[in-house]
């Protein structure tokens, strides 16, 4: 066991006597030491309820004849992060949380981890750990919040953020906005839609890392605490029979990741993890990248419409039958061999799942789309690439064709659309927002709902920015190379026209190719004045067609 590096042997006796001070007991010397990384904190709604699952998973491990020991990573809620300074420390925390798991799992030579996140960063960071560390290790993801009730209707986090807008262009009160505050996010757990964290989630249990039905068994859901149990008694059988994070995800387990992230519509942000934990697997030849969206993209259809693409909650997908479901009808889209935390195959894994409701989640025969949630854009304004959420755009916004309304960040962007400044027709581009240019590549959630809530229709959006997992619309992200590091994006100039084509997947500056590489020989870029880690992760941050990782 690696955890006798601490415990065994004359020369261990001073760490003995540490580890005694903790309440370790002689028989207890003997058994495994496994680490319980809780991403538990009282101010993000998705993580107040970790301490409970925490102390279940304990119960699990003791049971299984393993010694526990807790401790903490960070956690930041995109939502309450959104629109200011702190937006910018949210992606960049995912590198945190892997490095904080990492260290704690080395310095105490740990022989297995029980791995607990819930909201945006903290799943991708903890699975680049578990990927990087290579030790066993599950996952139990925290699980969605409930949904909020107002007059009547189902509402999450996103209508309260698109209500902003509505109550600027006056077609709701203030008074109204207040009741609608009050009731939108009802207790413990992420956000009621297939936002990030519960894309990722989902992706986390379709590639075996978490134990089935997982990833849509609510916060407040008494079958969470019995997962978290079994969880801590499965990690004890994968510990005996060796089965680390290497050999649960292989490439056949990201393919599979992709394909469920695409007949699901979820966030466009799993653009972003999946090819970073797949960047922590390279040396065993795992490779993730914008092609191999694009590639399913194409050939997955969209199979059920999940807030913000239809008006169904996670609360509706888990009554329908959950991950194993969706796994059930994709069928031989899926690799059914892959191997998964279980000890057994995804396949045998899902015999026994079915379809509760086909009214969420849809046949292949009948799908929502035909094709899957997200789209990848190129062309001379994202020469590596950009990101849509297609499953969430109307279907007459699939082309569009405008003029540019340039803007160097968020704040800029917000302030002139609640100032009337957008026109219909108008290509929004919102630049210096990326992975080095933010730095942190902020969500735009503001601008999007502002537009959405003000009933502006016919704008498009663009940006090397990401966006929130809420986001509705023809908006596109992840834009590479990015403003900071010259990309076409940072010489676009307000009136050039700009052409969107999501089902030919292209994204055109129609300006002449000479007259673009003139301007990108002419470029300055803002300066920013940065000081602490994001200044150092600006300079070590890739593009985010490679996930955002640090180099």
């Amino acid at each position: 066991m690696r955890s006798d590096n601490i415990k065994k042997g004359i020369h261990r006796a001073p760490h003995r006597s540490l580890l005694r001070a903790c309440g370790v007991t002689d028989s207890e010397m003997d058994k495994p030491f496994i680490g319980i990384a809780n991403s538990f904190t009282d101010i993000v709604p998705g993580h107040l309820h970790l301490k409970q699952i925490a102390d279940a998973v304990k119960m699990g491990i003791n049971q299984a004849g393993g010694v526990p020991f807790e401790f903490s990573t960070m956690a930041i809620c995109d939502g309450i992060s959104m629109n200011h300074d702190g937006m910018r420390y949210s992606l960049a925390s995912r590198e945190i949380v892997a490095d904080t798991v990492e260290s704690m799992a080395q310095a105490h030579s740990l022989d297995a981890l029980v791995l607990i996140p819930t909201c945006d960063k903290t799943v991708p960071g903890m699975l680049m750990a578990a990927a990087r560390l290579d030790i066993p290790a599950i996952v139990v993801t925290g699980g969605p919040m409930l949904p909020g009730e107002y007059k009547g209707e189902v509402v999450d986090f996103i209508n309260v953020s698109e209500a902003v807008g509505q109550v600027s262009a006056g077609k709701m009160s203030e008074e109204e906005l207040d009741e609608l505050e009050r009731c939108a996010c009802p207790g413990a757990g992420s956000c009621a839609g297939l936002f990030t964290a519960n894309s990722m989630a989902c992706l986390t249990e379709t590639m075996g890392m978490s134990l089935p039905y997982c990833a849509t068994t609510h916060a407040v859901d008494a079958q969470k605490i019995q997962l978290a149990r079994k969880s801590g008694e499965k990690i004890m059988e994968l510990v005996e029979k060796n089965i680390t994070p290497s050999m649960i995800m292989s490439q056949e387990a990201f393919n599979n990741a992709v394909v469920v992230d695409l007949a699901l519509g979820g966030s466009s942000n799993t653009a972003l993890h999946l090819p970073a934990i797949a960047h922590e697997l390279e040396e065993k030849g795992v490779k993730v990248n914008l092609d191999l969206f694009d590639y399913y993209s194409r050939k997955i259809p969209h199979l059920a419409a999940i807030s913000p693409s239809g008006k169904h909650t996670m609360l509706d997908l888990h009554k329908a039958g959950g991950i194993p479901a969706v796994l059930k009808v994709l069928g031989d889209k899926i690799v059914q061999e892959a191997l998964t935390c279980t000890g057994d195959s995804i396949g045998n894994n899902i015999i026994d799942a079915e379809v509760l409701d086909d009214s969420v989640i849809h046949s292949l025969d009948n799908p929502v789309h035909q094709e899957g949630g997200i789209a990848v854009l190129k062309g001379n304004l994202a020469p590596n690439g950009s990101v849509v959420k297609q499953a969430a755009v109307n279907p007459d916004m699939l082309t569009h064709q405008g003029p540019a309304r340039v803007f160097n960040s968020e704040e800029e962007t917000t302030k002139a659309i609640f100032e009337g400044k957008i026109q219909e027709q108008d290509v929004i581009v919102i630049r210096y927002e990326g992975p080095r240019g933010g730095p942190g590549m902020r969500e735009m959630l503001n601008p999007t709902s502002a537009i959405s809530g003000m009933g502006i229709k016919s704008v498009a959006l663009i940006t090397d920015g990401r966006f929130s997992g809420g986001t509705r619309g023809p908006c596109i992200g992840h834009v590479s190379p990015e403003a900071m590091s010259n990309g076409p994006i940072a010489v676009v100039e307000d009136g050039d026209i700009i052409k969107i084509d999501i089902p030919q997947r292209k994204l055109e500056l129609m300006v002449d190719e000479d007259e673009i590489k003139q301007r990108l020989q002419n470029i300055k870029h803002p300066e920013k004045p940065l000081k602490g880690w994001l200044a150092r992760y600006s300079k070590m941050a890739s593009s985010a067609d490679e996930g955002a990782v640090l180099k």
